[in-house]
């Protein structure tokens, strides 16, 4: 559970020299003895946030270099990483209080705030996925689609398959619903099977996008195409960190250190090599043309606008999912809630 913010504890710490008197060496030696137990009580002290997250998930990738880099202890707070299976059981944990914090996309956070569990949302990612097909296929436009077969990552209220959607009604007048004909999974199985051209084209998350690009493949159109589209001035994370709003009330300085820390820990990935060579192991990316583009597409969809352009871009957005998913999506949030954007001062860009 998250404690108290940590308090300051001051300690003094020295070394015997040769002319020291016995009484004084005893005392340092005491207090040696001590130290361990005063950094344990520092470390105690610490608030601590308790993080869902899915094994191989990129927000594991941000999470252990705040550890590693003691961005963490730097800011108040010690991260506890409790691994899910799947998203649905992320989103059960977090209900339920058995997490406090988890990643998760902004239609949720909307949803949740007005069924009755009002959150908060620090956005983490702007990274979106895309449209992907092979580098020497014939399509150019969405239009060149109609009658194929073409993989979506999600089910059928995946919102970047609802933002296409919305895309192709308003600047070609059809459905892809209904033009295509859609293949809805898990996003490994459809890659995979992309790539061995079993569909003409397939709707995947970013970092699925990334290692087909490795691959040879291309992006027919991506979620942020669409996305401008529609009147978004930059890219928008639709992906956020979202706390519940009464644990942010209560800890307002740990929830300042998360986003502090996070923040830090984008900065570090954006600008250090070797920060991403120690996390080549969960990162799963063997191949170096794979490390290249996770790494880049990951750096890219970095938030780095002030809070205020990312909401009302996201609001823009909003309106235009919300309406094409309705109520079976978004729940009676027909707009973005007001307030759902943390606006501590460690959150703003």
């Amino acid at each position: 559970m998250l404690g108290d913010a940590p308090s300051a504890k001051a300690h003094s710490e020295g070394r015997a020299s040769p002319s020291i008197s016995r009484r004084t060496a005893l005392g340092l030696l005491g207090a040696a003895a001590l130290a361990p137990t005063i950094g344990r009580a520092r470390a105690a002290d610490a608030a601590t946030i308790r993080a869902g997250v899915l094994k191989f998930g990129t927000v594991n990738w941000e999470l252990d270099t705040i550890r590693r880099l003691g961005l963490d202890s730097a800011n108040g707070i010690r991260i506890e990483s409790v691994q899910v299976a799947s998203n649905d059981a992320t989103r059960i944990a977090f209900m339920a209080g058995d997490v406090d914090v988890i990643a998760t996309d902004l239609l949720l956070a909307a949803r949740l705030t007005a069924e009755g569990t009002p959150v908060v949302y620090i956005p983490f990612s702007a990274s979106e996925g895309g449209v992907m097909v092979a580098k020497d296929s014939p399509f150019k436009t969405l239009s060149d689609l109609k009658g194929k077969k073409v993989a979506v990552a999600g089910g059928p209220l995946d919102k970047s398959w609802l933002l296409l959607r919305a895309y192709a009604q308003s600047r070609d007048n059809f459905d892809l619903a209904t033009a295509v004909e859609p293949s809805f999974g898990a996003p490994p199985l459809l890659a995979e099977m992309l790539a061995n051209g079993q569909f003409d084209a397939g709707l995947l998350f970013w970092n699925f996008c990334a290692r087909l690009e490795a691959k040879g493949f291309r992006t027919l159109i991506s979620t942020e195409d669409a996305a401008r589209a529609f009147g978004a001035t930059g890219a928008v994370a639709l992906i956020g960190y979202v706390f519940k709003a009464d644990f942010a009330a209560r800890h307002p300085e740990a929830v300042d250190g998360f986003a502090a820390a996070s923040k830090a820990a984008k900065q570090a990935l954006a600008t250090s090599a070797s920060a991403w060579d120690a996390l080549r192991p969960l990162m799963q990316a063997d191949d170096p043309a794979v490390f290249d583009a996770l790494k880049r597409r990951f750096i890219d969809g970095i938030p780095n606008r002030p809070i205020a352009e990312e909401e009302a871009d996201a609001a823009r957005l909003y309106a235009v999912i919300a309406e094409i998913g309705g109520p079976k999506l978004v729940g009676p949030a027909k707009t973005l809630p007001k307030g759902l954007y943390w606006t501590g001062h460690a959150a703003s860009p």
